[in-house]
């Protein structure tokens, strides 16, 4: 894919996507906006299906939404409120902690400063920037294993690692897609640009797409 391309793609992929469903943590973060519901929702995302952090969300917030009212919850309860989510015992005792933390020494607030968010237990980059765009609006690139796949089998970045992916799209990907490029690729890798036999029969970009890596597909 050529640089300037981008533009046909991003074009390409707003029109595709509407045909399936928005990843859950943007729904969360479209329920209001709050960054500490973005944040948690997040934890709970990882390495979890789709669904599975949407109704897992649900049950957690309706018994506590605020650092604090989450502090007043047992470990144990958080984590039979998230199950089945991935690692929900461990995830448990992270937001527990991340909410002590964000109580000690943000006043209860989620920052949005990517290098502060960095600092509470179990968060990485991929949450870090999500929280910073779908919490708080401000430009940051979230790269999960969709968008570093992608990218990397369209030609558009050469990189070897999600946190490399990340750095090449802040260095030449148009500021105007930082905020979305995840919420994209995400519902694209998930229902056409699959990890193993992508639908490249039927996919709108297959004109612009290298497809390095492709050895097999439908």
């Amino acid at each position: 894919m050529k640089d300037a391309e981008i533009h046909e793609v991003v074009a390409i992929l707003r029109e595709a996507v509407q045909q399936w469903q928005t990843p859950a943590v943007t729904i969360v973060s479209q329920r209001g906006g709050d960054p500490f519901k973005v944040l948690i929702s997040c934890i709970l995302s990882l390495r979890t299906q789709d669904k599975t952090t949407a109704a897992a969300s649900a049950r957690l917030f309706a018994l506590a939404d605020t650092p604090a009212s989450m502090l007043e919850l047992p470990e144990e309860t958080i984590a039979q409120a998230i199950y089945p989510v991935g690692f929900y015992r461990t995830k448990a005792g992270t937001i527990r902690d991340i909410c002590a933390t964000l109580l000690s020494g943000y006043d209860g607030r989620v920052p949005d400063d990517l290098d502060e968010l960095l600092k509470l237990k179990g968060v990485g980059r991929k949450t870090a920037n999500l929280v910073v765009t779908l919490g708080f609006g401000k430009p940051g690139i979230c790269v999960d294993t969709h968008v570093h796949r992608i990218c990397n089998r369209w030609g558009y970045v050469r990189t070897k690692t999600p946190e490399q992916t990340e750095f090449a799209l802040r260095a030449k990907l148009p500021l105007d897609y930082w905020l979305i490029i995840n919420d994209l690729l995400v519902t694209f890798g998930q229902n056409q640009c699959t990890p193993i036999s992508p639908r490249c029969s039927i996919c709108p970009l297959l004109h612009l797409c290298d497809r390095i890596g492709v050895s097999k597909s439908r």
